[in-house]
């Protein structure tokens, strides 16, 4: 619970740092098995893509293949499950479940499924790969982002994120508000 805090802390810190941009469902979204590219922001995803495999169903914590080859350099966003609740804004606060994993070393850094309780934030707050790849997420989804450091933590890393870490993060929209 305490690493959960500590991100949800380094995740509106560092945005608050760094913020150079203007600015447990049991609804079960349907699966969307085309895995097609998700068409929020700058997102891009393409046929050589190395997005890892994520598994499991909404309202249980993902299983996340180890990710393989070199991370992207842009953000990389894939809808894993098609919600069907109300759409993420930048403007919005949402309640997440979500899992992080380090494309470095292929392991889960932290996950709100660990701790049973969902985050609640601004978007507004957080890193830019969320502010970036979050918005047009509809509640009841899952979606996969893989941010590079430059829409990350950076040079610096943060906490348990170490200098220039690609990171993954699954994230079930719980809500949005």
């Amino acid at each position: 619970m305490r690493n959960r805090a500590n991100t949800t802390l380094l995740l509106a810190t560092i945005a608050a740092g760094t913020l150079l941009l203007t600015g447990c469902t049991t609804d079960g979204g349907a699966p969307n098995t085309a895995k097609k590219p998700s068409t929020t922001g700058s997102s891009s995803m393409n046929s050589q893509s190395s997005i890892p495999v994520v598994t499991g169903p909404a309202g249980q914590a993902p299983t996340i293949s180890a990710p393989k080859g070199q991370a992207p350099a842009s953000l990389e966003t894939r809808d894993d499950i098609v919600g069907t609740g109300a759409v993420a804004l930048a403007t919005s606060t949402l309640t997440v479940h979500y899992t992080l994993m380090a494309w470095s070393t292929g392991k889960v850094v932290e996950s709100s499924w660990t701790g049973g309780s969902p985050a609640t934030f601004a978007l507004s707050q957080v890193i830019p790969g969320w502010q970036q790849g979050m918005p047009g997420m509809k509640a009841g989804g899952r979606r996969t982002l893989v941010i590079p450091p430059s829409l990350g933590y950076g040079a610096a890393g943060a906490g348990p994120i170490g200098p220039n870490e690609t990171l993954i993060f699954v994230v079930d929209l719980v809500a949005v508000a």
